[in-house]
């Protein structure tokens, strides 16, 4: 036995693969190598751009050169991390055969198979895996009904993370809904009251689900070390908002024009086709589990604290 292997658990370098770095993927590294056992961290990421390698390596993230679309560049992969962050979203949709699958996360999963493997895999995936549930509550318990093609492959990406888990990984599954953070690109309204983008009028209107970007970043590193295997947790802040409240509040805090409403019957003449889509859905998540199991404590509970900025 190694002399790493011989250290009990607790003392242990681990090394976690974060598959999407991205802006969430980045706040996850910078708190796990800034807080408490950072030296017991080395972070990996998996880029597909070259050009990224060398602001990775400035933040203290060893950068691995490899496609999720081209499942050859991940064999390096194989027994490399202890526990992994899968952020990476599934391909758009095409008319090829497998335009309703994540070929991406079956070539991850795929790669992991070889060698050891990680002792934890944690998957980023959406709250649009519901459909719509007219405004009612949903806890994680409720069957999925994907009504999108993107919501479809999210499933099919779920499905291939609890059959790997299957093998001993202690596999979790986070739904995520709208994130959002003021020092994030497009991490805001504002963009959009600006342009005077109209919402639905009150008696159309759907529930909205958010999350900071930071409070994600908390939660995904809580379910690296605390989610329990083939578990489901909502990562929603404590917000019942409508779509249109949101706007509205949000206009009210940067001192803007509150956006325009409109009607269900005509939206289809205002906005455009992807924001369409998600005012078609309507549900409100319970985060119970959020709290009690992973326990998190929200540092931005409501998206009125979250908007304003760092706390």
């Amino acid at each position: 036995m190694s002399a790493l292997g011989a250290l009990p658990a607790r003392f242990r370098r681990q090394r976690l693969l974060i598959v999407g770095c991205g802006d969430v993927g980045l706040r996850v590294a910078s708190r796990l190598m800034s807080g408490p056992g950072a030296q017991r961290v080395r972070v990996l990421a998996l880029t597909s751009t070259p050009a990224r390698i060398p602001a990775l390596r400035a933040l203290g993230v060893t950068p691995l050169l490899g496609n999720l679309d081209a499942p050859a560049t991940l064999r390096r992969l194989a027994g490399l991390a202890t526990r992994v962050l899968h952020l990476a979203p599934p391909p758009s949709g095409t008319a090829s055969s497998h335009w309703l699958r994540d070929l991406r996360t079956l070539a991850l999963v795929r790669a992991l198979r070889h060698r050891s493997l990680p002792t934890a895999l944690v998957y980023g995936s959406t709250s649009g895996v519901y459909g719509d549930c007219g405004g009612a509550w949903v806890s994680e318990t409720r069957s999925v009904a994907p009504e999108t093609p993107r919501a479809q492959r999210r499933v099919d990406a779920e499905r291939m993370v609890r059959h790997f888990g299957r093998s001993g990984v202690r596999a979790s599954i986070l739904r995520i809904p709208g994130i959002y953070a003021p020092d994030r690109e497009g991490g805001t309204p504002e963009r959009r009251l600006r342009k005077g983008t109209p919402v639905l009028q009150a008696q159309d209107d759907v529930f909205t689900n958010h999350i900071h970007a930071d409070d994600l970043a908390r939660v995904c590193t809580a379910a690296l070390w605390r989610g329990a295997a083939q578990r489901v947790y909502h990562v929603s802040d404590d917000s019942q908002l409508k779509m249109g409240d949101y706007f509205d509040l949000a206009a009210d805090l940067y001192g803007l024009p509150r956006p325009p409403r409109v009607p269900r019957s005509t939206a289809q003449d205002h906005l455009p086709l992807a924001l369409l889509s998600f005012m078609g859905e309507s549900r409100r998540l319970n985060n119970t589990r959020l709290r009690h199991e992973l326990r998190v404590s929200l540092r931005y509970p409501t998206v009125s604290e979250g908007l304003r900025g760092p706390a």
